[in-house]
Protein backbone atom coordinates (compact mmCIF):
# COMPACT_ATOMS: atom_id res chain seq x y z
CA UNK A 1 0.00 0.00 0.00
CA UNK A 2 1.17 3.13 -1.38
CA UNK A 3 1.66 6.49 1.57
CA UNK A 4 -1.28 8.70 0.77
CA UNK A 5 0.07 11.98 -0.85
CA UNK A 6 0.36 15.00 0.93
CA UNK A 7 -2.35 16.80 -1.60
CA UNK A 8 -4.91 13.96 -1.22
CA UNK A 9 -7.66 15.92 -0.45
CA UNK A 10 -9.06 12.72 1.67
CA UNK A 11 -6.29 12.85 3.72
CA UNK A 12 -7.21 14.45 7.20
CA UNK A 13 -3.19 14.54 8.20
CA UNK A 14 -2.44 15.90 5.14
CA UNK A 15 -4.35 19.03 5.58
CA UNK A 16 -3.47 18.75 9.60
CA UNK A 17 0.12 19.03 8.29
CA UNK A 18 -1.13 21.90 5.64
CA UNK A 19 -1.69 23.89 8.44
CA UNK A 20 1.75 24.02 9.69
CA UNK A 21 2.97 25.24 6.32
CA UNK A 22 4.50 28.56 7.23
CA UNK A 23 6.50 26.34 10.09
CA UNK A 24 7.67 24.50 7.74
CA UNK A 25 8.69 27.14 5.17
CA UNK A 26 10.83 28.64 8.26
CA UNK A 27 12.09 25.52 9.33
CA UNK A 28 13.77 25.46 5.59
CA UNK A 29 15.11 28.72 5.41
CA UNK A 30 16.97 27.92 9.12
CA UNK A 31 18.18 24.93 7.26
CA UNK A 32 19.23 26.55 4.33
CA UNK A 33 21.15 29.45 6.77
CA UNK A 34 22.37 25.83 8.68
CA UNK A 35 23.92 24.36 5.87
CA UNK A 36 25.59 28.18 4.50
CA UNK A 37 27.05 28.32 8.32
CA UNK A 38 28.37 24.58 8.37
CA UNK A 39 30.95 25.78 5.64
CA UNK A 40 32.29 28.12 8.11
CA UNK A 41 35.13 24.67 9.49
CA UNK A 42 36.37 24.00 6.36
CA UNK A 43 36.53 27.55 5.06
CA UNK A 44 37.92 28.26 8.01
CA UNK A 45 40.73 25.36 7.85
CA UNK A 46 41.34 26.55 4.24
CA UNK A 47 42.02 30.17 5.66
CA UNK A 48 44.66 28.96 8.30
CA UNK A 49 46.38 26.87 5.80
CA UNK A 50 46.74 28.67 3.15
CA UNK A 51 46.72 32.66 4.80
CA UNK A 52 47.71 32.08 8.49
CA UNK A 53 50.82 29.73 8.31
CA UNK A 54 52.36 31.33 4.76
CA UNK A 55 52.34 34.80 6.68
CA UNK A 56 52.22 33.66 10.85
CA UNK A 57 50.01 36.62 11.05
CA UNK A 58 48.69 36.66 14.42
CA UNK A 59 46.41 39.61 14.20
CA UNK A 60 44.87 37.14 11.37
CA UNK A 61 44.47 34.42 13.12
CA UNK A 62 42.95 36.27 16.15
CA UNK A 63 40.37 37.89 13.63
CA UNK A 64 39.45 34.62 11.84
CA UNK A 65 38.87 33.09 14.90
CA UNK A 66 36.51 35.56 16.57
CA UNK A 67 34.55 35.21 13.31
CA UNK A 68 34.19 31.71 13.25
CA UNK A 69 33.28 31.49 16.93
CA UNK A 70 30.50 34.21 15.93
CA UNK A 71 29.22 32.04 13.16
CA UNK A 72 29.14 28.75 15.25
CA UNK A 73 27.26 31.03 17.59
CA UNK A 74 24.70 31.64 15.17
CA UNK A 75 24.56 28.04 14.15
CA UNK A 76 23.89 26.95 16.88
CA UNK A 77 20.68 29.34 18.07
CA UNK A 78 18.88 28.58 14.27
CA UNK A 79 19.92 24.77 15.32
CA UNK A 80 17.89 25.44 18.44
CA UNK A 81 15.02 27.15 16.77
CA UNK A 82 14.74 24.68 13.93
CA UNK A 83 14.12 21.95 16.70
CA UNK A 84 11.97 23.86 19.01
CA UNK A 85 9.44 24.71 15.51
CA UNK A 86 9.64 21.12 14.61
CA UNK A 87 8.54 19.91 18.48
CA UNK A 88 5.61 22.62 18.26
CA UNK A 89 4.79 20.90 14.59
CA UNK A 90 4.63 17.55 16.33
CA UNK A 91 2.25 18.99 19.28
CA UNK A 92 0.41 20.94 16.73
CA UNK A 93 -0.44 17.70 14.71
CA UNK A 94 -1.75 15.74 17.98
CA UNK A 95 -3.67 18.66 19.16
CA UNK A 96 -5.24 18.93 15.43
CA UNK A 97 -5.72 15.02 15.45
CA UNK A 98 -5.69 13.88 18.60
CA UNK A 99 -9.70 13.91 19.87
CA UNK A 100 -10.54 12.66 15.47
CA UNK A 101 -8.54 9.90 16.29
CA UNK A 102 -9.83 8.94 20.09
CA UNK A 103 -13.15 9.02 17.86
CA UNK A 104 -12.45 6.79 15.50
CA UNK A 105 -10.68 4.40 18.02
CA UNK A 106 -14.18 4.41 19.67
CA UNK A 107 -16.56 4.31 16.85
CA UNK A 108 -14.33 1.51 14.99
CA UNK A 109 -15.36 -1.25 16.89
CA UNK A 110 -19.01 0.22 15.84
CA UNK A 111 -18.01 0.05 12.21
CA UNK A 112 -16.32 -2.85 11.80
CA UNK A 113 -14.29 -5.43 13.27
CA UNK A 114 -11.74 -3.80 15.24
CA UNK A 115 -8.89 -6.76 14.78
CA UNK A 116 -7.05 -6.38 18.17
CA UNK A 117 -6.37 -2.70 17.00
CA UNK A 118 -6.97 -1.57 20.43
CA UNK A 119 -5.21 1.51 21.08
CA UNK A 120 -2.92 1.30 17.94
CA UNK A 121 -4.12 4.03 16.60
CA UNK A 122 -3.17 6.36 19.49
CA UNK A 123 0.62 4.66 19.17
CA UNK A 124 0.45 5.78 15.32
CA UNK A 125 -0.34 9.07 16.40
CA UNK A 126 2.10 9.15 19.38
CA UNK A 127 4.96 7.51 16.62
CA UNK A 128 4.13 10.56 13.84
CA UNK A 129 4.33 13.26 16.46
CA UNK A 130 7.84 11.75 17.64
CA UNK A 131 9.21 11.51 14.71
CA UNK A 132 7.97 14.71 13.74
CA UNK A 133 9.88 16.48 16.85
CA UNK A 134 13.10 14.39 16.59
CA UNK A 135 16.07 14.57 14.16
CA UNK A 136 14.92 12.71 11.40
CA UNK A 137 13.10 15.64 9.41
CA UNK A 138 16.33 17.74 9.76
CA UNK A 139 17.95 15.27 7.73
CA UNK A 140 15.10 15.46 5.43
CA UNK A 141 15.26 19.40 5.09
CA UNK A 142 18.86 18.72 5.21
CA UNK A 143 19.33 16.75 2.25
CA UNK A 144 18.57 18.91 -0.20
CA UNK A 145 21.82 21.06 0.60
CA UNK A 146 24.29 18.37 -0.59
CA UNK A 147 24.64 19.63 -4.15
CA UNK A 148 25.88 22.72 -2.73
CA UNK A 149 28.71 20.20 -0.70
CA UNK A 150 29.95 18.21 -3.96
CA UNK A 151 30.00 21.48 -6.01
CA UNK A 152 32.10 22.80 -3.76
CA UNK A 153 34.51 19.73 -4.21
CA UNK A 154 34.17 20.57 -8.10
CA UNK A 155 35.08 24.19 -7.64
CA UNK A 156 38.00 23.29 -5.33
CA UNK A 157 38.91 20.25 -8.15
CA UNK A 158 37.28 18.40 -10.13
CA UNK A 159 38.88 14.92 -9.32
CA UNK A 160 37.72 15.86 -5.90
CA UNK A 161 34.07 16.59 -6.68
CA UNK A 162 33.99 12.94 -8.29
CA UNK A 163 35.51 11.37 -5.08
CA UNK A 164 33.28 12.94 -3.09
CA UNK A 165 30.34 12.29 -5.83
CA UNK A 166 31.01 8.81 -6.15
CA UNK A 167 31.20 8.64 -2.48
CA UNK A 168 27.56 9.98 -2.31
CA UNK A 169 26.07 7.50 -4.79
CA UNK A 170 27.44 4.60 -2.57
CA UNK A 171 25.67 6.21 0.40
CA UNK A 172 22.20 7.09 -1.61
CA UNK A 173 22.10 3.02 -2.31
CA UNK A 174 22.84 1.72 1.12
CA UNK A 175 19.66 4.20 2.01
CA UNK A 176 17.60 2.67 -0.80
CA UNK A 177 19.40 -1.14 0.40
CA UNK A 178 17.62 -0.14 4.19
CA UNK A 179 14.39 0.82 2.59
CA UNK A 180 13.80 -2.65 0.88
CA UNK A 181 14.99 -4.50 4.20
CA UNK A 182 13.35 -2.06 7.14
CA UNK A 183 9.93 -1.91 5.68
CA UNK A 184 8.56 -5.79 5.87
CA UNK A 185 10.06 -6.32 9.45
CA UNK A 186 8.87 -2.92 10.82
CA UNK A 187 5.41 -3.99 9.43
CA UNK A 188 5.55 -7.39 11.12
CA UNK A 189 6.39 -5.67 14.05
CA UNK A 190 3.10 -3.53 14.35
CA UNK A 191 0.83 -6.36 13.50
CA UNK A 192 2.56 -8.60 15.63
CA UNK A 193 2.64 -5.49 18.72
CA UNK A 194 -1.34 -5.31 17.74
CA UNK A 195 -1.97 -9.23 18.43
CA UNK A 196 0.84 -9.43 21.36
CA UNK A 197 -1.60 -6.51 23.41
CA UNK A 198 -5.16 -7.59 22.41
CA UNK A 199 -3.59 -10.97 24.33
CA UNK A 200 -2.41 -9.03 27.24
CA UNK A 201 -5.96 -7.10 27.49
CA UNK A 202 -8.29 -10.12 27.06
CA UNK A 203 -6.14 -11.32 29.94
CA UNK A 204 -6.20 -9.01 32.00
CA UNK A 205 -9.88 -8.46 31.72
CA UNK A 206 -10.67 -12.16 32.69
CA UNK A 207 -8.05 -12.51 34.82
CA UNK A 208 -11.09 -14.15 37.32
CA UNK A 209 -11.79 -16.76 34.74
CA UNK A 210 -8.18 -17.31 33.76
CA UNK A 211 -6.84 -18.10 37.64
CA UNK A 212 -10.48 -20.12 38.75
CA UNK A 213 -10.01 -22.50 35.77
CA UNK A 214 -6.38 -22.90 35.69
CA UNK A 215 -6.11 -21.31 32.15
CA UNK A 216 -3.25 -19.04 32.82
CA UNK A 217 -0.32 -21.04 31.59
CA UNK A 218 -2.06 -21.55 28.64
CA UNK A 219 -2.82 -18.24 27.55
CA UNK A 220 0.54 -17.04 28.83
CA UNK A 221 2.21 -19.55 26.40
CA UNK A 222 -0.15 -17.33 23.57
CA UNK A 223 0.89 -14.17 25.03
CA UNK A 224 4.74 -15.78 24.69
CA UNK A 225 4.51 -16.75 21.47
CA UNK A 226 3.19 -13.40 20.19
CA UNK A 227 5.92 -11.73 21.85
CA UNK A 228 8.30 -13.92 20.70
CA UNK A 229 7.25 -13.37 16.77
CA UNK A 230 7.09 -9.43 17.40
CA UNK A 231 10.97 -9.53 18.80
CA UNK A 232 11.63 -11.60 15.84
CA UNK A 233 10.41 -8.37 13.82
CA UNK A 234 12.25 -6.47 15.35
CA UNK A 235 15.41 -8.36 15.80
CA UNK A 236 15.47 -8.39 11.88
CA UNK A 237 14.62 -4.12 11.50
CA UNK A 238 16.98 -3.90 14.04
CA UNK A 239 19.62 -6.07 12.57
CA UNK A 240 18.93 -4.78 8.83
CA UNK A 241 19.53 -1.10 9.96
CA UNK A 242 22.46 -1.50 12.00
CA UNK A 243 23.96 -3.05 9.68
CA UNK A 244 23.44 -0.49 6.86
CA UNK A 245 24.39 2.16 9.66
CA UNK A 246 27.68 0.73 10.33
CA UNK A 247 28.67 0.38 6.88
CA UNK A 248 27.33 4.14 6.19
CA UNK A 249 29.75 4.87 9.10
CA UNK A 250 32.74 2.95 7.56
CA UNK A 251 31.65 4.26 4.25
CA UNK A 252 31.29 8.26 5.32
CA UNK A 253 35.01 7.64 7.47
CA UNK A 254 36.56 5.94 3.77
CA UNK A 255 35.38 8.43 2.16
CA UNK A 256 37.08 11.23 3.82
CA UNK A 257 40.17 9.37 3.74
CA UNK A 258 39.43 8.76 -0.33
CA UNK A 259 39.08 12.77 -0.43
CA UNK A 260 42.40 13.23 1.55
CA UNK A 261 44.15 10.52 -0.80
CA UNK A 262 43.24 12.45 -3.64
CA UNK A 263 43.86 15.55 -2.46
CA UNK A 264 47.35 14.38 -1.31
CA UNK A 265 47.90 13.27 -5.10
CA UNK A 266 47.22 16.71 -6.26
CA UNK A 267 48.87 18.60 -3.97
CA UNK A 268 51.86 16.44 -4.79
CA UNK A 269 51.51 16.99 -8.32
CA UNK A 270 50.95 21.42 -7.21
CA UNK A 271 47.37 21.18 -8.59
CA UNK A 272 45.72 21.86 -5.30
CA UNK A 273 46.98 23.32 -1.94
CA UNK A 274 47.13 21.84 1.62
CA UNK A 275 44.32 24.20 2.69
CA UNK A 276 42.46 22.80 -0.35
CA UNK A 277 42.94 19.11 0.27
CA UNK A 278 41.47 19.37 3.93
CA UNK A 279 38.44 21.86 3.03
CA UNK A 280 37.48 19.21 0.54
CA UNK A 281 37.97 16.33 3.26
CA UNK A 282 35.74 18.10 5.66
CA UNK A 283 33.11 19.19 3.09
CA UNK A 284 32.63 15.37 1.42
CA UNK A 285 32.22 14.35 5.05
CA UNK A 286 29.88 17.31 5.99
CA UNK A 287 27.82 17.01 2.48
CA UNK A 288 27.31 12.55 3.49
CA UNK A 289 26.30 13.71 6.72
CA UNK A 290 22.80 14.04 6.08
CA UNK A 291 22.69 10.47 4.19
CA UNK A 292 24.49 9.11 7.41
CA UNK A 293 21.34 10.73 9.82
CA UNK A 294 18.85 9.79 7.32
CA UNK A 295 19.83 5.80 7.62
CA UNK A 296 20.34 6.18 11.40
CA UNK A 297 16.46 7.35 11.43
CA UNK A 298 14.99 5.35 8.95
CA UNK A 299 14.15 2.76 10.78
CA UNK A 300 11.45 5.74 12.74
CA UNK A 301 10.96 6.76 8.78
CA UNK A 302 9.53 4.08 7.92
CA UNK A 303 7.50 3.46 11.46
CA UNK A 304 6.52 6.57 10.95
CA UNK A 305 5.09 6.32 7.54
CA UNK A 306 3.36 3.15 7.90
CA UNK A 307 1.89 5.05 10.80
CA UNK A 308 0.53 7.39 8.32
CA UNK A 309 -1.09 4.91 6.32
CA UNK A 310 -2.67 2.80 8.63
CA UNK A 311 -4.16 6.51 10.45
CA UNK A 312 -5.62 7.40 7.26
CA UNK A 313 -7.28 4.56 6.37
CA UNK A 314 -8.45 4.57 9.41
CA UNK A 315 -9.89 8.22 9.28
CA UNK A 316 -10.92 7.71 5.56
CA UNK A 317 -13.42 5.11 7.15
CA UNK A 318 -14.71 6.67 10.01
CA UNK A 319 -14.93 10.42 8.40
CA UNK A 320 -15.87 13.18 10.53
CA UNK A 321 -19.66 12.78 11.38
CA UNK A 322 -21.49 16.16 10.57
CA UNK A 323 -23.64 17.61 13.16
CA UNK A 324 -27.53 17.45 12.18
CA UNK A 325 -29.82 20.61 12.09
CA UNK A 326 -31.39 19.70 15.87
CA UNK A 327 -34.93 18.69 15.77
CA UNK A 328 -37.72 18.83 18.50
CA UNK A 329 -37.28 16.41 21.34
CA UNK A 330 -39.63 13.12 20.68
CA UNK A 331 -42.46 12.42 22.30
CA UNK A 332 -45.11 10.60 20.35
CA UNK A 333 -44.06 7.04 18.92
CA UNK A 334 -41.14 4.73 18.01
CA UNK A 335 -40.94 3.04 15.02
CA UNK A 336 -38.91 0.21 13.74
CA UNK A 337 -39.47 -0.13 10.06
CA UNK A 338 -38.08 -3.36 8.07
CA UNK A 339 -34.80 -3.13 10.04
CA UNK A 340 -31.98 -5.99 9.31
CA UNK A 341 -28.60 -5.77 11.11
CA UNK A 342 -25.22 -7.06 9.92
CA UNK A 343 -22.66 -7.12 13.15
CA UNK A 344 -19.71 -5.13 12.29
CA UNK A 345 -17.07 -7.04 10.43
CA UNK A 346 -19.71 -9.65 9.24
CA UNK A 347 -21.59 -10.64 6.37
CA UNK A 348 -24.66 -11.93 7.17
CA UNK A 349 -27.68 -10.69 8.46
CA UNK A 350 -28.44 -11.56 12.09
CA UNK A 351 -31.82 -9.68 12.11
CA UNK A 352 -34.22 -9.42 8.89
CA UNK A 353 -36.95 -7.09 8.26
CA UNK A 354 -38.12 -6.08 12.26
CA UNK A 355 -41.19 -3.69 11.79
CA UNK A 356 -42.81 -2.87 14.86
CA UNK A 357 -44.27 0.89 16.17
CA UNK A 358 -44.51 1.63 19.89
CA UNK A 359 -46.89 4.62 20.69
CA UNK A 360 -46.27 6.99 23.87
CA UNK A 361 -46.68 4.92 26.72
CA UNK A 362 -46.47 2.06 25.67
CA UNK A 363 -43.38 -1.20 26.59
CA UNK A 364 -42.22 -3.77 23.71
CA UNK A 365 -40.97 -6.83 25.72
CA UNK A 366 -38.64 -9.09 23.50
CA UNK A 367 -38.15 -13.02 23.64
CA UNK A 368 -36.54 -15.06 21.29
CA UNK A 369 -34.70 -18.42 22.19
CA UNK A 370 -30.94 -17.57 22.36
CA UNK A 371 -28.93 -16.20 19.00
CA UNK A 372 -32.30 -15.04 17.87
CA UNK A 373 -30.76 -11.38 17.06
CA UNK A 374 -32.68 -10.10 20.39
CA UNK A 375 -29.26 -8.15 21.42
CA UNK A 376 -28.24 -7.27 17.59
CA UNK A 377 -31.59 -5.65 17.41
CA UNK A 378 -31.07 -4.08 20.41
CA UNK A 379 -28.07 -2.32 19.28
CA UNK A 380 -29.32 -1.42 16.18
CA UNK A 381 -32.45 0.52 18.33
CA UNK A 382 -30.07 2.84 19.90
CA UNK A 383 -28.10 3.48 17.01
CA UNK A 384 -24.94 1.41 18.05
CA UNK A 385 -25.04 -0.32 14.95
CA UNK A 386 -26.06 1.20 11.27
CA UNK A 387 -28.85 -1.07 10.24
CA UNK A 388 -28.22 -3.04 6.42
CA UNK A 389 -31.43 -2.08 5.59
CA UNK A 390 -34.24 -0.35 6.84
CA UNK A 391 -34.81 2.99 9.00
CA UNK A 392 -34.92 3.15 12.88
CA UNK A 393 -37.47 6.39 14.14
CA UNK A 394 -37.97 8.50 16.98
CA UNK A 395 -41.38 10.85 15.65
CA UNK A 396 -41.05 9.55 12.27
CA UNK A 397 -37.05 11.35 12.15
CA UNK A 398 -34.54 8.47 11.85
CA UNK A 399 -31.68 8.14 14.49
CA UNK A 400 -29.07 9.16 11.56
CA UNK A 401 -30.91 12.69 11.40
CA UNK A 402 -29.57 13.09 15.16
CA UNK A 403 -26.57 13.93 16.38
CA UNK A 404 -25.10 11.42 18.54
CA UNK A 405 -24.94 14.22 21.64
CA UNK A 406 -28.11 14.93 20.92
CA UNK A 407 -29.45 11.31 20.29
CA UNK A 408 -28.16 10.41 23.36
CA UNK A 409 -30.13 12.56 25.36
CA UNK A 410 -33.52 10.71 23.88
CA UNK A 411 -32.10 7.63 24.61
CA UNK A 412 -32.13 5.42 27.65
CA UNK A 413 -29.53 2.13 27.29
CA UNK A 414 -28.77 -0.74 29.49
CA UNK A 415 -26.94 -3.44 27.30
CA UNK A 416 -26.92 -7.04 28.76
CA UNK A 417 -22.96 -6.62 30.01
CA UNK A 418 -23.10 -3.35 32.38
CA UNK A 419 -20.04 -1.73 32.60
CA UNK A 420 -19.37 1.56 34.22
CA UNK A 421 -16.69 4.08 34.05
CA UNK A 422 -14.18 4.40 36.16
CA UNK A 423 -15.20 7.78 38.34
CA UNK A 424 -17.77 8.34 40.79
CA UNK A 425 -21.13 6.77 41.26
CA UNK A 426 -22.73 9.86 40.66
CA UNK A 427 -20.25 10.61 37.25
CA UNK A 428 -21.83 7.19 36.16
CA UNK A 429 -25.47 7.83 36.65
CA UNK A 430 -25.10 11.77 34.99
CA UNK A 431 -23.52 9.71 32.17
CA UNK A 432 -20.34 12.47 33.11
CA UNK A 433 -21.92 15.23 32.37
CA UNK A 434 -19.86 18.66 33.19
CA UNK A 435 -22.24 20.12 35.24
CA UNK A 436 -24.94 17.90 36.26
CA UNK A 437 -27.89 18.63 38.28
CA UNK A 438 -28.15 16.57 41.76
CA UNK A 439 -31.70 16.46 41.85
CA UNK A 440 -31.45 14.93 38.63
CA UNK A 441 -29.38 12.46 39.32
CA UNK A 442 -31.37 11.70 42.86
CA UNK A 443 -34.13 11.17 40.74
CA UNK A 444 -32.92 9.01 38.15
CA UNK A 445 -31.44 6.12 41.04
CA UNK A 446 -34.72 6.73 42.56
CA UNK A 447 -36.58 5.77 39.30
CA UNK A 448 -34.32 2.34 39.51
CA UNK A 449 -34.71 1.87 42.96
CA UNK A 450 -31.15 2.12 43.65
CA UNK A 451 -31.15 5.25 45.83
CA UNK A 452 -30.78 3.71 49.21
CA UNK A 453 -28.33 1.03 48.01
CA UNK A 454 -26.37 3.82 47.32
CA UNK A 455 -26.25 5.30 50.08
CA UNK A 456 -25.36 2.83 52.35
CA UNK A 457 -22.02 2.32 49.93
CA UNK A 458 -18.56 3.38 51.69
CA UNK A 459 -18.72 7.26 50.27
CA UNK A 460 -22.33 6.94 48.89
CA UNK A 461 -22.74 8.61 45.37
CA UNK A 462 -19.26 9.83 45.75
CA UNK A 463 -18.12 6.43 45.79
CA UNK A 464 -15.59 5.90 43.22
CA UNK A 465 -16.38 2.01 40.82
CA UNK A 466 -13.28 1.63 39.95
CA UNK A 467 -12.41 0.19 35.94
CA UNK A 468 -15.26 -1.52 34.41
CA UNK A 469 -17.33 -0.94 38.29
CA UNK A 470 -15.16 -3.70 39.73
CA UNK A 471 -15.56 -2.26 42.98
CA UNK A 472 -19.15 -3.16 43.28
CA UNK A 473 -21.21 -6.42 42.57
CA UNK A 474 -22.57 -7.62 39.13
CA UNK A 475 -25.98 -6.72 41.01
CA UNK A 476 -25.39 -3.12 42.45
CA UNK A 477 -23.90 -2.66 38.32
CA UNK A 478 -26.63 -3.49 36.90
CA UNK A 479 -28.90 -0.80 38.84
CA UNK A 480 -26.29 1.74 38.44
CA UNK A 481 -26.42 1.42 34.75
CA UNK A 482 -30.40 1.42 34.88
CA UNK A 483 -30.03 4.42 36.81
CA UNK A 484 -27.91 5.65 33.70
CA UNK A 485 -30.42 4.67 31.46
CA UNK A 486 -33.42 6.71 33.19
CA UNK A 487 -31.38 9.73 33.69
CA UNK A 488 -32.63 12.51 32.52
CA UNK A 489 -35.94 10.73 31.32
CA UNK A 490 -35.50 10.16 28.07
CA UNK A 491 -38.14 8.91 26.00
CA UNK A 492 -36.76 5.31 24.32
CA UNK A 493 -35.59 3.39 26.67
CA UNK A 494 -34.01 0.01 25.69
CA UNK A 495 -32.83 -2.67 28.81
CA UNK A 496 -31.42 -5.64 27.76
CA UNK A 497 -31.81 -8.60 30.15
CA UNK A 498 -31.99 -5.74 32.78
CA UNK A 499 -32.98 -8.47 35.30
CA UNK A 500 -30.06 -11.33 34.92
CA UNK A 501 -28.34 -10.17 37.93
CA UNK A 502 -30.97 -8.74 40.07
CA UNK A 503 -32.93 -10.37 43.11
CA UNK A 504 -36.61 -10.20 44.08
CA UNK A 505 -35.74 -6.38 45.26
CA UNK A 506 -34.23 -5.42 42.18
CA UNK A 507 -37.06 -6.99 39.88
CA UNK A 508 -39.74 -5.28 41.91
CA UNK A 509 -37.92 -1.86 41.29
CA UNK A 510 -37.33 -2.66 37.26
CA UNK A 511 -41.16 -3.29 37.47
CA UNK A 512 -41.47 0.23 38.65
CA UNK A 513 -39.58 1.83 37.17
CA UNK A 514 -40.95 -0.06 33.52
CA UNK A 515 -44.45 1.41 34.66
CA UNK A 516 -42.93 5.01 35.91
CA UNK A 517 -41.48 5.30 32.33
CA UNK A 518 -44.62 4.39 30.63
CA UNK A 519 -46.73 6.76 32.90
CA UNK A 520 -44.49 9.82 32.07
CA UNK A 521 -44.83 8.63 28.30
CA UNK A 522 -42.24 7.23 27.83
CA UNK A 523 -41.46 4.03 25.03
CA UNK A 524 -39.61 1.23 26.59
CA UNK A 525 -38.29 -2.16 24.32
CA UNK A 526 -37.22 -4.76 27.25
CA UNK A 527 -34.91 -8.05 25.79
CA UNK A 528 -35.70 -10.80 28.33
CA UNK A 529 -34.94 -13.96 28.96
CA UNK A 530 -37.13 -14.60 32.53
CA UNK A 531 -40.39 -13.65 32.41
CA UNK A 532 -40.40 -11.37 35.65
CA UNK A 533 -38.99 -8.54 33.11
CA UNK A 534 -42.23 -8.67 31.30
CA UNK A 535 -44.22 -7.55 34.35
CA UNK A 536 -44.91 -4.02 32.98
CA UNK A 537 -44.77 -4.46 28.98
CA UNK A 538 -47.86 -3.99 27.50
CA UNK A 539 -46.24 -5.91 24.10
CA UNK A 540 -44.31 -8.96 23.38
CA UNK A 541 -42.02 -9.20 20.17
CA UNK A 542 -40.90 -12.79 19.74
CA UNK A 543 -37.89 -13.67 17.74
CA UNK A 544 -36.68 -17.03 16.02
CA UNK A 545 -33.33 -17.08 14.05
CA UNK A 546 -33.46 -13.55 13.75
CA UNK A 547 -36.71 -13.11 11.94
CA UNK A 548 -40.12 -11.89 13.73
CA UNK A 549 -42.16 -14.76 15.12
CA UNK A 550 -45.10 -13.11 16.75
CA UNK A 551 -45.65 -9.46 17.74
CA UNK A 552 -48.52 -7.75 19.46
CA UNK A 553 -50.78 -7.33 22.54
CA UNK A 554 -48.82 -9.52 25.87
CA UNK A 555 -50.92 -11.41 26.60
CA UNK A 556 -52.41 -12.81 22.96
CA UNK A 557 -48.74 -13.56 22.40
CA UNK A 558 -47.74 -15.63 25.38
CA UNK A 559 -50.33 -17.53 25.35
CA UNK A 560 -49.67 -19.05 21.71
CA UNK A 561 -46.18 -18.99 22.48
CA UNK A 562 -46.24 -20.87 25.91
CA UNK A 563 -48.28 -23.34 25.25
CA UNK A 564 -47.98 -24.19 21.39
CA UNK A 565 -45.48 -26.07 19.51
CA UNK A 566 -43.40 -24.14 17.36
CA UNK A 567 -41.73 -25.64 13.98
CA UNK A 568 -38.02 -26.82 13.81
CA UNK A 569 -35.47 -24.49 12.49
CA UNK A 570 -35.50 -25.66 8.75
CA UNK A 571 -39.31 -24.85 8.85
CA UNK A 572 -38.19 -21.65 9.19
CA UNK A 573 -35.94 -21.11 6.66
CA UNK A 574 -38.65 -21.58 4.46
CA UNK A 575 -41.65 -20.16 6.39
CA UNK A 576 -40.21 -17.74 9.28
CA UNK A 577 -43.21 -16.79 10.24
CA UNK A 578 -44.14 -19.77 11.68
CA UNK A 579 -41.31 -21.05 13.56
CA UNK A 580 -39.44 -19.72 16.81
CA UNK A 581 -35.70 -21.69 16.20
CA UNK A 582 -36.17 -24.85 18.63
CA UNK A 583 -38.66 -28.35 18.00
CA UNK A 584 -39.90 -28.65 21.23
CA UNK A 585 -42.01 -26.44 23.10
CA UNK A 586 -41.63 -23.27 25.30
CA UNK A 587 -41.58 -23.34 29.09
CA UNK A 588 -40.69 -21.16 32.04
CA UNK A 589 -39.08 -23.92 33.72
CA UNK A 590 -36.49 -21.87 36.65
CA UNK A 591 -38.63 -19.06 35.74
CA UNK A 592 -36.63 -18.30 31.97
CA UNK A 593 -38.68 -18.23 28.91
CA UNK A 594 -36.57 -20.76 26.99
CA UNK A 595 -36.53 -23.55 24.89
CA UNK A 596 -37.07 -27.12 26.38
Amino acid sequence: MSAPRLNDPQSEIASALALCRRAFIGVGLFSGMINILMLTGSLYMLELYDRVLPSRSIPTLLGLSFIVLVLYGFQAGLDMVRARIMLRVGVALDEALGLRVYDAIIRLPLKASAGGAGLQPLRDLDQLRAFLSGSGPSALFDLPWMPLYLGLCFVFHFWLGITALLGTIGLVGLTLMMEFKTRGPIRQSAEFGQLRNALAESARRNAEVLRAMGMGRRMAALWSDANRNYLDSLARAGDASGDVGAISKVARMALQSAVLGVGAYLVIQQDATAGVMIAASILASRGLAPVDLAIANWKGFVGARQSRERLDNLLRLLPKEREPMELPKPSVMFSVDAVSVVPPGGTQAVVHDVTFALKSGQALGVIGPSASGKSCLARALVGVWQPLRGKVRLDRAALEQLAPEVRGRHIGYLPQDVELLDGTVAENISRFATDPNPADIVAAAKAAGVHDLILFLPDGYETRVGENGAAISAGQRQRIGLARALYGNPFLVVLDEPNSNLDSDGEQALTEAILNVRARGGVLVVIAHRPSALAGVDQVLVMGAGRVVACGPKDEVLGKVLRQPVAPLDSIASNARTGIGNPNRWSTRHGRISGK
